[in-house]
């Protein structure tokens, strides 16, 4: 009786435990951030002027890929951090395109954005500072 009192109160613990666990993005909000960026995109090679409207739209874009980086990386983040780099290159805000770049360099690497992240800062003239040259560095010292 005494072990079942105590499964009782340890449950809803368990259970809050259970909910408090980091969630990815849904399937359905990737799409929707990937439409988003898609759309953005055709505008730049159309050629299409952007108006004040899909400024904003890239903004929150940005914003809700960032936040989710914050909680939990995926893979399936890499070719949006890519998209909304190369968006930001062309639009001639390299500071925001190098962040995008080194995202997914330092989450990414593995996938194939990687190596295009990195030759793409290279052409830009960045040093890449990879994160396991830094530990390599510290233990050097």
């Amino acid at each position: 009786m005494i072990m079942a009192l105590i499964l009782n109160q340890m449950l809803p613990a368990d259970a809050a435990k259970k909910t408090s666990k980091k969630k990815g993005m849904s399937t359905d909000a990737i799409t929707e951030i990937t439409q988003g960026v898609d759309n953005l995109t055709k505008k730049i090679y159309e050629r299409e002027l952007y108006t004040p409207e899909d400024s904003k739209n890239l903004i929150e874009l940005k914003i809700k890929l960032d936040a989710q980086m914050d909680v939990l990386p995926e893979a399936a983040f890499a070719p949006i951090y890519y998209k909304l780099g190369n968006i930001y290159r062309m639009r001639g805000a390299e500071k925001e395109a190098i962040t995008c770049y080194q995202t997914i360099i330092e989450n990414f690497s593995d996938t194939a954005y990687g190596p295009k992240s990195r030759d793409i800062l290279e052409e830009m003239g960045i040093e890449i500072k990879l994160p396991a040259q830094d530990e390599d560095e510290e233990e050097e010292i």
